[in-house]
């Protein structure tokens, strides 16, 4: 579903991300993890095409995204870290202008964004305008949009961010339902337990490289983590142990 070919993204001297080759299939919850400038968001932007790699490929369901951009787009969810909305819409009027966006017809979107907003619990702001909403709210609002027209890879940076409990919990649930009817999510996360609960496969990269790919349990044995967390294992490939010892001491 997700296919990328030594994409490469530079910023003069500097390898943002460097010859990354993923690929990732249908039904699939694939976490993208990584410390901060390590090159998850610059990825992210290249595989929905809001930023142009300097070399590599990309495909989206066997669409050369590269290519044919648009194609690809419509194929595609796309949930960023932080959510861009215009706040003097209302939560259905926003809908409905993302339904023309993806020229769907205006009673299909009004219908299924009235779904999409009970789903997630805005259905009694669903005239309020966006402005008032909390920022969790807006987050629930843009995975609305980003679901309207049914995509079938839907990438997210930082799902959980803004979230309560319950909004985290029905996120979950929903990704799940969303896999298994064939749907591919790409989220990145620095929430690792939340990557080590759904995600059924995981990459960490590492100053623009990819340096652990597989399962958590394939994870575990290429690394030999004393206690086999997702947590140790990310502070060990990355060098954050200096870190965890420094928290240690303070704790003492």
């Amino acid at each position: 579903m997700i296919r990328t070919e030594k994409l490469t993204k530079k910023y003069g001297a500097l390898t943002a991300v460097d010859n990354l080759d993923l690929e990732v299939g249908a039904g699939e919850i694939f976490g993208f993890l990584g410390p901060n400038g390590a090159g998850k968001t610059t990825t992210i932007k290249m595989l929905v095409g809001m930023l142009a790699p300097t070399a590599g490929a990309i495909f989206i369901n066997d669409i050369d995204a590269l290519a044919d951009p648009l194609a690809a787009k419509r194929v595609i969810g796309y949930i960023p870290d932080r959510p861009y909305l215009y706040e003097k819409l209302t939560a259905a009027e926003f809908l409905r202008f993302v339904g023309g966006l993806y020229s769907m017809p205006p009673d299909e979107a009004a219908k299924f964004g009235a779904e999409l907003l009970t789903m997630f619990e805005l259905d009694k702001w669903a005239n309020e305008l966006v402005e008032n909403f909390s920022h969790g709210m807006k987050q629930r609002l843009i995975m609305s949009a980003a679901l309207l027209h049914r995509p079938k890879a839907l990438i997210v940076d930082e799902p959980m961010v803004g979230l309560d409990p319950k909004g985290a919990r029905l996120v979950k649930r929903l990704f799940r339902e969303l896999v298994r009817a064939g749907r591919t999510i790409f989220m990145s996360t620095h929430t690792l337990e939340v990557a080590e609960e759904v995600c059924d496969r995981i990459a960490i990269i590492h100053q623009g490289r990819i340096i652990a790919l597989g399962t958590m349990a394939e994870i575990r044995r290429a690394n030999q983590a004393d206690d086999g967390r997702l947590e140790s294992i990310f502070l060990e490939l990355t060098g954050g142990d200096e870190v965890a010892d420094l928290v240690d001491v303070l704790r003492e």
